[in-house]
């Protein structure tokens, strides 16, 4: 199921990515280059989530800098943080 997530990606790329210049990102690795390592590594549907998320960051408040799907995660809540 994640070659989906790629193969999406790769359309975009090839289509609509071509319509933007090229060294205009703000983050390393590209927007496109993180989902498809997301979709790569966490599956279709946290690799959706994770790309998802690193599209709404990308904007022009963002600072940008380097971020890897590979050091995505989602934040667990511990019972310590948020007592009862």
């Amino acid at each position: 199921m994640r070659y989906v997530g790629i193969a999406i990606v790769q359309v975009w790329r090839h289509t609509f990515g071509l319509l933007t210049p090229a060294g205009t990102c703000k983050y390393h690795p590209s927007c496109s280059q993180y989902a498809m390592d997301a979709f790569r590594i966490h599956g279709l549907f946290k690799g959706a989530a994770f790309a998802t998320w690193r599209i709404l960051r990308c904007n022009p408040w963002s600072h940008g800098g380097v971020d890897r799907a590979e050091d995505a995660h989602f934040r667990r809540r511990h019972e310590t943080e948020h007592p009862a």
